[in-house]
């Protein structure tokens, strides 16, 4: 098994040494598991589609295009004038 070190200051490790009937290893390991699964959860969840990205962005496109190829803001700006007339 690989080993790993950390540092803790002077007075984390004098609280740690009262406490010695505990496996500090077991308890990091413990919670450096427990961190990977969430990072992993959220990973899951934000997982990016894609298929669906690619799809907006050609409709995007098209929608540029369609419109003489004007930023989105001047397309606004135009239809907003056009009501207020």
């Amino acid at each position: 098994m690989p080993i790993i070190s950390i540092r803790v200051d002077e007075k984390l490790k004098q609280r740690m040494d009262e406490l010695s009937y505990i496996n500090w290893s077991e308890v990091i390991r413990r919670k450096i598991e427990e961190v990977i699964e969430e990072e992993e959860k959220k990973r899951k969840k934000g997982a990016k589609d894609y298929k669906k990205i690619a799809e907006a962005s050609l409709r995007s496109y098209e929608f540029f295009l369609a419109y003489g190829g004007k930023k989105s803001e001047e397309t606004i700006r135009e239809w907003r004038e056009r009501n207020w007339q």
